[in-house]
């Protein structure tokens, strides 16, 4: 018993040492308050898979009523207020990039419509952003077909639609968002990246500066500075990723959370023991700080881009998530998209809770293995 209380004060008292040291360097804070902050926020709101204020114009050859509906029929948040051009200012303008999309209505439209022939319109679309272009293509079509329907039937569906329509309605997400997906998602990838970092630079920078030679002398077991590194960084990214899901997400991009706050921490929590050994085990394998940086990003990269943080899991090839199913990142992904986004209890996760744990415990052994190989050949 008494061995046992030994062990957890080394513990604790090697986890205040690695705080304080954390604490001294400038560097690593510094990064660690703009992940769970700033970086967040860019990251959120910096790049936006919605349609917002496109810029449009048309050319109006018809100038009739019908195509000075289609204009009134473009407004914000989607497209900036259209603007009238002449057809030969078309591709200058797209070639300045001055709108990114281009109507041309040609004369007679109406005329042609009424009498029942087939005019055309063109939409010049500015396609070097595939996915604005895309979107904001369709969302004109549309337009324009439900005013066309409106003049010819009276009726936005048209003649020719169907008795039963599928009305479609999203669910945790109504006005599909992007950024609510995107801020919490950074929150779990900067949350990997940081464990990983902060566990195996407090490893490496040991060894540079040799003190890990001076905690070997001292009456402790490599089990012991392992657990002293594990919860002291770990505690000090939960606090971050505490602050950035309650602050950031919450209050400053107002994001709902559907479900409980203190079970994801939970959850954080046991992923925290699970990258943590992962930095460790790479510590062990690094000689210095740059073979360090290499080896985060070759894990790193391949943790966040396969996990389904990105892209959903159900896209990629049945062998990447066999094999992703082998990490830790994996289970914590589902666990925290179910838990934030759809309001999950521990009844519905717990599953994912053993998996993480169990894989946790696993990459735990192996970094205990290798860092007990790592000191019996720095005492030999």
């Amino acid at each position: 018993m008494g061995g046992w209380r030994h062990s957890l004060i080394n513990i604790y008292r090697l986890g205040l040492k690695e705080l304080r040291s954390l604490a001294a360097d400038k560097v690593l804070l510094a990064l660690m308050i703009w992940a769970f902050s700033g970086a967040i926020y860019e990251a959120a709101t910096g790049v936006s898979q919605e349609l917002n204020h496109a810029a449009v114009a048309i050319v109006d050859e018809d100038n009739s009523p019908l195509s000075r509906r289609f204009a009134d029929a473009l407004y914000p948040p989607y497209f900036k207020a259209p603007e009238y051009i002449r057809l030969n200012q078309v591709d200058p303008a797209m070639d300045q990039g001055r709108y990114s999309f281009v109507l041309i209505i040609p004369a007679h439209f109406q005329r042609d419509l009424a009498s029942g022939r087939q005019p055309e319109l063109q939409l010049n679309v500015d396609a070097t952003v595939m996915s604005q272009a895309f979107i904001g293509s369709s969302y004109i079509s549309q337009i324009v077909q439900g005013e066309i329907n409106v003049f010819l039937t009276g009726r936005r569906e048209g003649a020719g639609s169907p008795p039963v329509q599928l009305v479609t309605r999203a669910r945790f997400n109504p006005n599909l968002k992007g950024y609510w997906f995107g801020g919490v998602m950074e929150v779990i990838n900067n949350l990997t990246m940081l464990t990983i970092i902060l566990v195996g630079a407090a490893f490496i920078r040991e060894r540079e500066h040799g003190t890990l030679e001076h905690l070997l002398v001292l009456p402790l077991k490599p089990l012991e500075i392992m657990l002293a590194k594990i919860w002291a960084n770990g505690v000090a990214v939960l606090l971050g990723a505490g602050f950035a899901l309650t602050v950031v997400i919450q209050w400053v991009l107002k994001v709902p959370i559907a479900g409980s706050v203190p079970l994801f921490l939970g959850a954080a929590a046991v992923y925290l023991f699970a990258a943590a050994s992962i930095g460790i085990f790479l510590g062990t394998l690094a000689r210095s700080m740059p073979q360090l940086g290499l080896l985060i990003i070759l894990t790193i990269l391949p943790l966040q881009m396969l996990s389904g943080g990105v892209t959903p899991r159900e896209s990629m090839p049945q062998m990447v998530q066999d094999l992703m199913l082998l990490t830790p990142t994996t289970y914590f992904v589902r666990l925290a998209q179910a838990i934030l986004y759809r309001g999950a209890g521990v009844e519905q996760v717990w599953g994912d809770f053993l998996a993480m744990g169990v894989l946790g415990a696993v990459f735990f052994v192996l970094a205990l293995h290798r860092f007990r190989r790592a000191v019996a050949q720095t005492q030999v």
